[in-house]
């Protein structure tokens, strides 16, 4: 469980982009963070991975406070992070090449290694496999999303963190790693946080979606949105009105 408790977040010499902003985030449940550009939904993932520390508040997960990356939190970019000059299966096994050069000293990484087995299984499971020794500039959009994604479940995480994963690819390939998150999220019980800027991408992906609105974010303003993921929910009438609600109410934070 994720407790964001009285937090209150500013760049230096800058307003605060969070005031006495709480929020609560249950185990295995799946989020859309939504809102204008600036509005803070990049700087909250980045608290949520540890990267950035509240002005003020605390953010605990698990009932443990958060002061530093943790291990068994997943992080995948928008322009996904890849080293250009590795292939396909270096990219992959990163991670765990640096996780297992530190060590089990109970802070940094997990007490357990985990197997380099890990590798080749991500890399089957997401189609990877062909184009193992390939590099990133010899892929598609798609492959190198889907490199990154690996490189992340290679590490079993408990907790995904995505900033706008899917925003640079062709419409069906981001369907197709919409419903391959969704899939991989339900399968290992992984909580999902993810940033958009798409109204319909929060309202195919997020189960909640939280609407950001203009800084500073003192209340956090939750829209339930239960059959996300589910078979048909896109060409259905409670989908299309839950897309109008959020336009109405992102036009209206930002009046």
């Amino acid at each position: 469980m994720i407790e964001i408790n009285s937090l209150t977040f500013a760049h230096p010499h800058a307003a605060p982009l969070f005031e006495n902003f709480s929020l609560t985030i249950f185990r295995g449940e799946t989020w859309a963070i939504l809102g204008p550009s600036g509005c803070g939904k990049t700087t909250l993932l980045y608290l949520l991975a540890g990267l950035r520390q509240p002005t003020l508040g605390e953010i605990k997960i698990d009932d443990e406070p958060l002061s530093r990356p943790r291990p068994t939190s997943g992080l995948i970019l928008q322009d996904y992070g890849l080293l250009p000059w590795a292939t396909v299966h270096e990219n992959v096994a990163l991670g765990l090449r640096v996780r297992n050069f530190y060590g089990a000293d109970g802070k940094h990484t997990p007490e357990n290694y985990l197997p380099r087995e890990n590798v080749s299984h991500w890399q089957e499971r997401l189609g990877l496999a062909e184009v193992a020794e390939k590099f990133p500039a010899q892929l598609s959009g798609g492959q190198r999303q889907r490199t990154a994604i690996a490189r992340t479940l290679v590490l079993e995480p408990d907790l995904l963190l995505m900033d706008e994963p899917f925003s640079s690819l062709d419409a069906l390939t981001r369907e197709d790693l919409q419903n391959l998150t969704i899939g991989l999220c339900a399968e290992k019980n992984l909580t999902l946080v993810i940033v958009t800027h798409s109204i319909e991408e929060a309202a195919t992906l997020g189960r909640k979606i939280l609407l950001l609105g203009d800084a500073p974010n003192r209340q956090a303003k939750i829209f339930e949105n239960p059959n996300a993921g589910k078979s048909k929910y896109k060409t259905s009438q409670e989908y299309h009105e839950m897309c109008g609600t959020l336009l109405k109410e992102m036009q209206h934070e930002t009046a």
